[in-house]
């Protein structure tokens, strides 16, 4: 059981409900959205900022879904896990891939590129002040800047997202639960 109640869509000022009901459709982020209302500017350019950059489209969804999920397993956020493994499923990982996710080194379902992402995402997120010249090298390969910004964002960004769901106990909605299954 949450920790915190969540805000409904009525309670929200008038100027943040087309983004809670935007957010409300992003995916099954029902808790998650209600409890961060409790804060309007939270609301606002967080989940803002979530979705100008979805909008632009700028990283590839398929190695965004590989960093969330990584970073969610290494972390072991259940909530994050049952949220970002049905939208990697979608880009094409079986649902036993995603459970093996952490194994990519020698896992059958990723390309080079897919190994990186993931290695990268471990990286950021257990040992980010080690992170060497060579692995930027490496994603350079494959990465514009504004792509190697918004994925290291984005890691940093699912850590932060890892301990607030898991501080404040969030609940798994149905629909989430549903497609994990």
């Amino acid at each position: 059981m949450a920790r915190v109640s969540y805000v409904a869509i009525e309670e929200v000022p008038e100027k943040l409900r087309p983004l809670y009901e935007e957010m409300s459709t992003y995916g099954p982020f029902a808790s998650l959205v209600g409890a961060m209302a409790h804060r309007g500017p939270m609301l606002e350019h967080v989940f803002g900022m979530l979705l100008d950059l979805k909008k632009e489209g700028v990283l590839n969804r398929r190695y965004l879904e590989l960093a969330l999920v990584a970073v969610s397993q290494v972390n072991t956020c259940e909530y994050c896990v049952a949220h970002h493994g049905p939208f990697l499923k979608v880009q094409g990982v079986s649902g036993e891939g995603v459970e093996r996710l952490l194994d990519y080194a020698d896992h059958p379902e990723l390309d080079d590129v897919d190994k990186l992402v993931v290695e990268y995402a471990i990286q950021v997120t257990n040992d980010f002040n080690r992170v060497r010249d060579g692995m930027f090298e490496r994603l350079r390969a494959h990465f514009s800047e504004a792509e190697i910004v918004e994925l290291t964002w984005r890691i940093s960004l699912c850590g932060a997202f890892n301990r607030f769901n898991d501080v404040l106990q969030l609940d798994i909605e149905a629909e989430a639960l549903e497609k994990v299954a």
